[in-house]
């Protein structure tokens, strides 16, 4: 979501993002495989409190024999000076190298993170929804910093520090090697930045985060700039 984290570009709006799934669950959903992100009621409505991690992707990937477009087409893509094929960048290696299983999974386009969405009985969220939720404080007893019924101007609340950004806002530091990116540090593991507006991490930062309205002809992104 995110600070401006040029991940959003970085891993541009078709292949590369995945994160933060919002998660009605239908009654159904008792029986769907359990997912290793914590949840957190904003209104009547459960999110993940983070973006959906390689981890929970690898476990889809081992159940359905998953293979993402990214790996079928050699390597997801990166914004250089425009988008850039990255041959073998996928969801399990986004920089090209294996990753570790807290990080945000990347690289994967809007049907696939639906799929994944419902393997665990979640679903991804409206533009609506998500800009609700990452804006508008809905908490009965926040913590001290937030108000209830207040929209802040950042997903962060009144102020993107709280995020990682392209440089590595406040103590953060993306996990990219040296010399992966043409620019900043790369996205940090999901769960490892402050929580925002209704206690979401990374609403305003880290990586595009793909919801379930479509314009224009595509889907809109959300997330992964603090703009």
């Amino acid at each position: 979501m995110k600070k401006f984290d040029f991940l959003s570009i970085l891993f541009g709006l078709l292949l590369s993002v995945i994160a933060l799934y919002f998660m009605l669950r239908p009654s159904t959903a008792t029986s769907a495989p359990a997912s290793t992100i914590p949840v957190v009621k904003v209104g009547n409505v459960s999110w993940d409190q983070t973006e959906m991690t390689i981890a929970d992707v690898k476990a889809f990937a081992d159940a359905t024999a998953f293979v993402s477009q990214a790996e079928k087409n050699g390597g997801g893509l990166s914004y250089e000076a425009g988008f850039v094929k990255k041959p073998g960048w996928t969801w399990r290696t986004p920089y090209g190298v294996p990753a570790k299983a807290s990080e945000p999974a990347v690289h994967l386009n809007q049907a696939e993170a639906a799929s994944v969405c419902s393997f665990y009985g979640k679903r991804l969220p409206t533009d609506v929804e998500w800009t609700s939720a990452a804006f508008l404080e809905q908490r009965e007893t926040p913590p001290v910093g937030f108000t209830k019924d207040q929209r802040y101007p950042f997903p962060g609340g009144a102020t993107p520090e709280v995020s990682h950004c392209l440089s590595g806002c406040g103590d953060y530091r993306g996990v990219a090697p040296a010399g992966a990116l043409n620019r900043g540090t790369g996205h940090v593991p999901a769960g490892t930045t402050k929580p925002g507006v209704n206690g979401l991490l990374d609403m305003g930062g880290n990586v595009w985060e793909w919801t379930a309205t479509e314009r224009n002809g595509g889907f809109i992104t959300r997330g992964a700039s603090w703009w």
